[in-house]
């Protein structure tokens, strides 16, 4: 059952993908607004196919994130970017670069502005994820930012990169720092998709103002304490 379910969802999730992509091409001679629909409705659909198909819910936990602030998040799956399209107004997400150069995908970044760095250009790269995260915040669009640059398996730490910190420091607003159990369910290179209920946890918010060791190791005693509780609230390992 698991199988027929996963393999359901993954094939109307993809025929979807193709289907929305196409049909919104015209969104990239119309103001920004329209591709944001666009890319709302996608995320919408995704979530609603996932738990129609595959039984996968969804619970927002704590205060969602408003206007201009940075979004501190764990990353273990793709769900985790379809869901702040989702529950987000307008975020800029920080996305590796070479994400760009995917037909579709990258251009719809590009047209919604997401934040995209190059980590192998080092100090011209946090400048640049610096200048891209002021003009967001001008904007009071929430900056998020994966604090460990690529998805990571339930139960594991990766290092947290330095961009979190520069942008803490140099945007000078509170960071929410969001704990998820999101691969126990959708695996980062796995078919099956999970019954149950991923749970996405915004924390307390860390006031602007620490120093960057203060900062650092607080954002990750509150991500990674909290995404250890939803882990084993879910069950543990997949």
């Amino acid at each position: 059952m698991l199988f027929l379910r996963s393999a359901a969802f993954n094939l109307v999730f993809y025929a979807l993908s193709v289907i929305v992509v196409v049909a919104a091409t015209p969104c990239f001679l119309l103001p920004r607004r329209y591709t944001l629909r666009a890319m709302e409705f996608w995320s919408h659909m995704t979530l609603w196919l996932l738990r129609v198909l595959a039984g996968t819910r969804y619970e927002v936990r704590g205060q969602l994130p408003q206007g201009g602030v940075l979004v501190a998040s764990k990353h273990q799956s793709m769900w985790d970017t379809i869901v702040m399209t989702a529950i987000l107004k307008d975020p800029a997400m920080v996305l590796k670069r070479e994400l760009l150069w995917i037909p579709f995908y990258g251009w719809y970044a590009q047209k919604a502005r997401m934040i995209a760095i190059d980590r192998g250009a080092a100090a011209a790269a946090i400048r640049r994820l610096v200048a891209q995260g002021k003009a967001a915040v001008a904007e009071g669009r929430p900056v998020v930012i994966f604090p460990e640059g690529t998805r990571s398996a339930p139960g594991t730490k990766l290092d947290y990169k330095p961009g979190v910190a520069a942008l803490y420091r140099q945007l000078g607003v509170e960071c929410v720092p969001a704990a998820v159990n999101s691969g126990l369910f959708w695996g980062r290179r796995g078919f099956a998709r999970r019954p149950g209920t991923i749970v996405i946890e915004f924390l307390e918010p860390i006031p602007p103002g620490l120093d960057r060791k203060s900062f650092m190791a607080t954002l990750e005693t509150r991500v990674e304490t909290a995404t250890t509780k939803l882990i084993a609230e879910a069950g543990g390992t997949p």
